[in-house]
């Protein structure tokens, strides 16, 4: 029993640990070449949207709207990509626990 409480317990500072790299991180997305570019926390957290003032003509607004959900679809991946990387290892080793839900 005190063998998996050790284990609880190292695991949880582990996740505190990834979370808070989570926290800290900056990911950027990119569409049109460049022209947007979306920043997500690695929460998922949207924190900017750059627009390169060529990709903006008031005649076609559809296709700025289309590069800016692109470039933040493309940014949320990275941080889901690094949430996997990150917590991958840590919740993968809970399935030892024997504890409900992991």
């Amino acid at each position: 029993m005190q063998q998996m409480l050790k284990q609880a317990q190292k695991m949880q500072q582990q996740i505190a640990k990834a979370q808070a790299e989570l926290a800290e991180a900056e990911l950027t997305g990119t569409a049109g070449g460049g022209l947007v570019t979306a920043t997500v926390a690695g929460t998922g957290e949207l924190k900017a949207i750059k627009i390169d003032p060529k990709a903006v003509d008031p005649e076609d607004v559809e296709t700025l709207e289309d590069l800016v959900v692109a470039a933040v679809h493309n940014a949320a991946e990275a941080a889901r990509e690094m949430t996997e990387k990150k917590m991958g290892p840590v919740a993968g080793g809970m399935g030892g626990l024997g504890l409900p839900g992991f």
